[in-house]
């Protein structure tokens, strides 16, 4: 074998070990950026569903303060004690919506300051804040609902979930509300 053909041998190895470390740091770097992708999507899925979890339970938190107190129905818990369970109720969904602040998209955040918007009118009104018909309190209810839709769908797209929460595969539900109250039979 002559010179030139163990130069041309020599360079064949070297340009072979040199591309088989680029395409071995290519893919590793490939591998941690994916890494690092999967652990922030895992840690807002987990924001996202801990703050629907909170509105959820601060809504329904002041129903309980409101519906006694409007005669809807009764409580035998007096109302400071259902007032501190609000208040432990926001104390959650503050934590939880900080936790979006920090991990979430845009449309996702925005998304949620307008829900945040409606459940404080519903909280208010629940307390005496303000004042409301109870239409105006299932109306509070209702846009509430669909803001949570909403919210979901900001967060599915952040997260890059195919598919949608509403549309005309899943149509427009209403409050679950019981019948009207019956008059005594005498």
């Amino acid at each position: 074998m002559g010179a030139g053909e163990q130069l041309v041998t020599v360079g064949a190895v070297l340009i072979g070990a040199l591309s088989t470390h680029v395409t071995n740091h290519l893919m590793e770097r490939s591998r941690n950026r994916y890494q690092l992708l999967t652990r922030w999507d895992d840690k807002k899925v987990e924001a996202y569903g801990g703050y629907v979890d909170a509105a959820r339970l601060r809504i329904a938190a002041a129903g309980r303060v409101y519906e006694p107190r409007e005669g809807l129905r009764e409580e035998h818990r007096p109302e400071e004690e259902l007032r501190d369970e609000l208040t432990e109720a926001n104390r959650r969904w503050g934590s939880a919506f900080e936790r979006i602040m920090l991990l979430g998209g845009d449309d996702t955040i925005e998304a949620g300051h307008e829900l945040n918007a409606v459940i404080a009118a519903i909280e208010w009104q629940a307390t005496g804040r303000i004042t409301g018909t109870l239409p105006e309190w299932r109306e509070r209810h209702r846009t509430a609902f669909r803001l949570i839709n909403a919210f979901h769908e900001a967060a599915r797209a952040d997260l890059g979930i195919q598919g949608n929460v509403t549309g005309e595969k899943h149509p427009q539900r209403d409050l679950l509300l019981p019948e009207a109250p019956r008059a005594q039979e005498s």
